[in-house]
This record gives C-alpha cells, sequence and structure tokens, in this order.
C-alpha cells in the first residue's frame, strides 16, 4: 500500500511539472512574443490576467467535479483539455487569440493542485502529509525549471510556435500510467475512514467557516508571489536587468529550482517539526512563520545591484513560498476530510486566483509607469500577511466543526 501511495504522488508530481511547462512557455516567451507583437506590460498584463479569470470561473465547479468524480477521471480529463488548449497557443497570432486561449486554460489548469490536495488528504496522515504535499508541489517548480531552457531552445531552433506545440504533444504520454495504475473509483486509504462525510453541508456554510476562510487567506497571500516569479521573472530580466534571452535560459531557472527545493526539504522539515513538538498545531505553525520570513526577502530585490545575488534572493524568497505551499497542503488534511478537499480548496484556489488576476493587472501598470520595484516591495509584505491570517485566522490548527458536529478530519 505504501508503494502504490508514494507512486500516486510521483505521478501528481509529474502532472503538476507538465501542467507548469505548459503554463511557463508564454512568460518564458513574453521577450519574444513582446518584440514581434508589439505588446507593453500592460498588454502582457492583459495575457496574464485572462489566464487567472479562468483560474477563478474554474475552481468552484471544477473542485465539485472532483469531488464527485474522483481524483483519477477528473485530473485526466483536465489534463487533456489543457495539454489541447496549450498546443492551439501556436495558432494565435493576436492579443485578443492570446487573451481567448489563456482564459480557457486557465479554466483547464485550476484543477491539478486540487486534484492533488484530494488525493494526498486521503492517502496520507497527518505525520506525513507535508512530506508527501510538498513531493507534489516541487513538480511544479520542477516544470518551471525545465520550461526555461527547453522553451528557449526549442523557439530558438524550430520558433515560438513550436515550443508551444510540442510539451502539450509530449506530455499527453502521463495519461498513460496515470490511468493504468490509479485505482479505478478508488482513493487507498492509508488512514482509517473520515467520520461522515456530511454530504449536507452546503457551499454558504464552508465559505463562513473561520477555518476555511484562514485556508483562502493563505491562498490569496501567497498566489501572488508565485505567479510574480512564474510569470514575470523573464520579462523582469530582460527589462530591468537587460539579460539576453539567451542568458535568461541559462540562469532564469535557478530561482526555481530554490523553489523546488522548498517543497521537499519544507515538507520534510514541516512532518519533523509535528513529531518533535508532539503537536500538529505547534509543528505546521512554526514552520508557516520560518516560510513566510524566507518570502519576504522578495522586498530586497530592487535595492540589489549585483544579478547573482538577485537571483539568490528571489531563490530563497521561492524556497519560502513553497515550503509555504507544502505545509498548507498538509494543513489542508488537518483541517477537512477528504470528502470536503475539493470544494474546500476550490474555495481557497479562487481567492488564490482572483488575487491573482489583481496582482497581475497592477504588475502591468506599475511598471509601465514606474518600475518593478513596487511590485518587489509588495510581494514581501503579502507573507507577513498571510502569517497574521493563520495566527488569528485559522487560529488553531486542527479538525473544523460545522453545522454543530465534531471535526471530520483526523490527526493521526
Amino acid at each position: 500500500m505504501s508503494d502504490i501511495r508514494w507512486t500516486i504522488v510521483g505521478l501528481l508530481s509529474a502532472s503538476i511539472a507538465i501542467n507548469l511547462i505548459d503554463r511557463q512557455v508564454l512568460s518564458v516567451l513574453a521577450p519574444v512574443l513582446s518584440e514581434s507583437l508589439q505588446l507593453s506590460a500592460t498588454d502582457y498584463s492583459y495575457i496574464t490576467a485572462a489566464f487567472q479569470l479562468g483560474m477563478i470561473a474554474g475552481q468552484v465547479p471544477v473542485g465539485a467535479f472532483l469531488d464527485k468524480v474522483g481524483a483519477r477521471t477528473g485530473l485526466a480529463a483536465i489534463f487533456l483539455a489543457w495539454s489541447f488548449i496549450g498546443g492551439a497557443h501556436a495558432l494565435a497570432s493576436s492579443l485578443a487569440g492570446f487573451i481567448a486561449l489563456r482564459f480557457l486554460m486557465g479554466v483547464s489548469e485550476c484543477g491539478n493542485y486540487t486534484a492533488g490536495i484530494k488525493a494526498i488528504a486521503g492517502l496520507f496522515p497527518a505525520a506525513t502529509r507535508a512530506s508527501a504535499g510538498g513531493l507534489f508541489n516541487a513538480g511544479a517548480q520542477l516544470g518551471s525549471v525545465i520550461a526555461t531552457p527547453v522553451v528557449v531552445f526549442i523557439a530558438s531552433t524550430l520558433g515560438w510556435r513550436m515550443a508551444f506545440l510540442l510539451p502539450a504533444a509530449v506530455g499527453l504520454v502521463w495519461l498513460v500510467p496515470w490511468l493504468t495504475l490509479f485505482p479505478e473509483n478508488h482513493v487507498p486509504a492509508a488512514v482509517p475512514a473520515n467520520r461522515g462525510s456530511h454530504p449536507q453541508i452546503g457551499l454558504a456554510e464552508l465559505i463562513r467557516h473561520h477555518k476555511v476562510l484562514g485556508l483562502f487567506l493563505i491562498r490569496v497571500f501567497t498566489g501572488p508571489i508565485t505567479t510574480l516569479y512564474w510569470a514575470w521573472l523573464p520579462l523582469y530580466l530582460r527589462t530591468e536587468r537587460h539579460m539576453s534571452f539567451g542568458m535568461i535560459g541559462l540562469l532564469g531557472w535557478l530561482p526555481n529550482l530554490f523553489g523546488m527545493t522548498g517543497n521537499i526539504v519544507g515538507g520534510f522539515l514541516t512532518d519533523r517539526l509535528v513529531t518533535v513538538t508532539g503537536s500538529v498545531d505547534r509543528g505546521r505553525k512554526i514552520a508557516f512563520a520560518g516560510a513566510f520570513g524566507l518570502s519576504a526577502f522578495s522586498m530586497a530585490m530592487p535595492f540589489v545591484a549585483n544579478d547573482y545575488v538577485a537571483l539568490t534572493l528571489m531563490g530563497l524568497a521561492l524556497f519560502g513560498n513553497q515550503w509555504v505551499a507544502a505545509t498548507y497542503i498538509g494543513t489542508v488534511g488537518d483541517v477537512v476530510p477528504q470528502q470536503l478537499a475539493g470544494r474546500v480548496n476550490g474555495i481557497a484556489g479562487f481567492g488564490d486566483s482572483a488575487s491573482v488576476l489583481v496582482a497581475q493587472l497592477l504588475i502591468g501598470v506599475l511598471v509601465d509607469r514606474y518600475s518593478f520595484t513596487p511590485v518587489f516591495v509588495g510581494a514581501g509584505i503579502f507573507p507577513i500577511l498571510a502569517l497574521l491570517s493563520v495566527l488569528f485566522v485559522l487560529r488553531r490548527i486542527e479538525p473544523a466543526q460545522f453545522g454543530g458536529v465534531g471535526g471530520t478530519a483526523r490527526h493521526s
């Protein structure tokens, strides 16, 4: 059973790596597309905002869809959809075309993270859940690491259109092991079944609960940081630090490598803190505090002249932000039962996507009118607000109680 569980985590990690490669093609090509299509930073922000608008539209219904059909069928369906849409970007030739495709891409891609959290919430006990979540989410950073050199190489040799088409087509191979190895209509349970699925709990009751609101706010304040580095880093390195396209391909992946390490090391460290303290609540909160502290390094970026020091600080900020992600994944399973994980993370993902949408539009305006300086300062303030949300909104990390009924998530 243990082998099956960790194999599924590996497949989930691979799925989100492919997700990020397909997603990152646009940001890596941003300098090329901006020059060839004569796009301003504000124009580019419209494209990235369209993706986030699609994420907003898809989060809650896709979360409900995954709760209904399960992770196996649901993830396969959305994987096929985003691969087709990602490849279709090769046909776009205008701002309007990219905006439409990015919206559809957002709708289809938003469920990958939720599917992984839902599966892990049912597969792993609290003592190892953050480790599993970190390994899963490390795939996102792995995808962003791979995307930069691969996309630069394909675009430089075969043109930017093939840089959209080839990754989308090759990624479909993942469906074969997923559909073969994941048990049909079943998640192998690593812990005793949750006591009651409470299907009567409605969306309104979930939204009103302070622990769900706490999870929501964590995503609200951390999502824009991740997306800043994923969507804007190549353009920042080109326009503010005057790196060549080739140098971006050589160095632009390094911060995301730190982020990938943050998922893995941070996840294991969080679980170790839970074990050492003997408390899920204390262990998770200590981890959140350390992770948010590192993430706040973003605000130092505008004041560092040396490019290599700047890349290092970006890496530390991403290490912290992805450590947060691993700890968050563990916390979802601590607070809500697996049967509600899809909807709860859909709600939190809605907040993430909405805040990123606003941030993307603001970034474009700020960069065109001023520079990236206020953008990075803001990215350093957000982790502080997220920590306050953990301490004063989520409060004690323990099973939530709904409708007067005892919490159903287990601290095994």
